[in-house]
């Protein structure tokens, strides 16, 4: 079954940059796509970022710019680089992937546990 960890949360201050990296487990037959959620508090968790299998990257409008999402398919880990962090990217980032874990399994998503990011003074 799939596994996510995230890593590399943690606080900074504004205008400051941090990477997270979400590593899967190696049981997925195929891969739509990775990407980052967050949920702030007392607001919906939103799309931050995202990868196609192709490469092709979707972004928040509100991050464009400043986030950059990438991945290495030989490690089955997918990274989000955020440079010049403001206070209202203070949030629980999650790890998601939709994709098969066996070859007669149906597209599902799967979820990290999330990791805190906090961009603060």
């Amino acid at each position: 079954q799939v596994q996510l960890v995230e890593s590399g949360g943690g606080l900074v201050q504004p205008g400051g940059s941090l990477r997270l990296s979400c590593a899967a487990s190696r049981t997925i037959f195929s891969i739509n796509t990775m990407g980052w959620y967050r949920q702030a508090p007392g607001k919906e968790r939103e799309l931050v970022a995202a990868i196609t299998s192709g490469g092709s990257t979707n972004y928040a409008d509100s991050v464009k710019g400043r986030f950059t999402i990438s991945r290495d398919n030989a490690k089955n880990t997918v990274y989000l680089q955020m440079n010049s962090l403001k206070p209202e990217d203070t949030a629980v980032y999650y790890c998601n992937l939709r994709g098969r874990v066996m070859q007669m399994s149906s597209t599902a998503d799967y979820w990290g546990k999330g990791t805190l990011v906090t961009v603060s003074s």
